[in-house]
């Protein structure tokens, strides 16, 4: 049996600056969304999955963000912030900026991601601790901004091709990955002039054959990177109040 996953590391040290621009100044885990934070639905599913300490990787306005996501903790989970001082380089060097407080594979996702529960049970349960596990969506028709989105081609359970601008796809990245360690070596190596994406070490991984697709189904998923994404999301959860009811606390 394998050990269950216990570490979380969630990216959060972006600008928000499409969000920003249309006069949203809150960093983007903390925005309401259906009259509860980006970050509460988030750590509730993670709660629920037996997370027990959550790594929140920090950048710009690291101390407001800190303040507002603490009182969101259950006393089930320990934060542990680590702020990357190179946060207006690109995400994977957030990633890297973990390093050093993880020992076992661990859940990875961004900030400003929603996922249904489900999704983060369906991915560590099948996750397997030797390779890269991403949470993939079937469903193109349903993805709001496709032309955005994080594209992958697969070939079976594997990822063979990862990027924004690919023309010949199946299927979308929803941005939550269950990582082995060696994934920092493999952003370590995807590494150009001292920067690289976290998409760049998928892409070094699938290289190698050791990229696995997790289809979610019928879940739903979305990130909140502009004020269209926002809408639409706050338009799910006022209709599926079901989907995210607050996870119990201990007595």
């Amino acid at each position: 049996m394998k050990k269950p996953i216990s570490d979380a590391v969630i990216l959060m040290a972006g600008s928000g600056s499409r969000l920003v621009a249309s006069g949203h100044v809150l960093p983007k885990p903390l925005i309401q969304i259906s009259g509860r934070t980006v970050f509460s639905y988030m750590i509730d599913a993670l709660q629920r999955a037996g997370i027990e300490t959550v790594y929140v990787v920090t950048g710009l306005n690291s101390d407001a963000l800190l303040k507002g996501l603490k009182p969101l903790i259950p006393a089930e989970i320990t934060l542990h912030p680590i702020h990357n001082p190179e946060w207006q380089k690109q995400n994977g060097i957030s990633v890297l900026a973990a390093r050093a407080h993880l020992q076992a594979p661990f859940f990875l996702t961004m900030g400003d991601h929603l996922f249904e529960p489900s999704i983060v049970d369906l991915l560590l349960r099948e996750a397997k601790p030797t390779e890269l596990n991403v949470a993939i969506d079937r469903k193109l028709n349903s993805i709001f901004d496709l032309e955005d989105a994080m594209k992958v081609q697969t070939r079976g359970d594997r990822i063979v091709r990862i990027a924004k601008d690919l023309s010949n796809y199946d299927a979308i990245d929803t941005g939550a990955f269950v990582c082995p360690l060696s994934f920092f070596d493999y952003l370590e190596r995807a590494k150009r002039a001292g920067d690289c994406s976290l998409a760049d070490g998928v892409g070094a991984m699938t290289n190698d054959g050791k990229v696995r697709a997790i289809d979610i189904g019928n879940r739903w998923w979305q990130d909140i990177d502009t004020p269209g994404m926002l809408a639409a999301a706050e338009k799910v959860l006022d209709g599926s109040r079901h989907l995210f009811r607050p996870a119990p606390t201990a007595p």
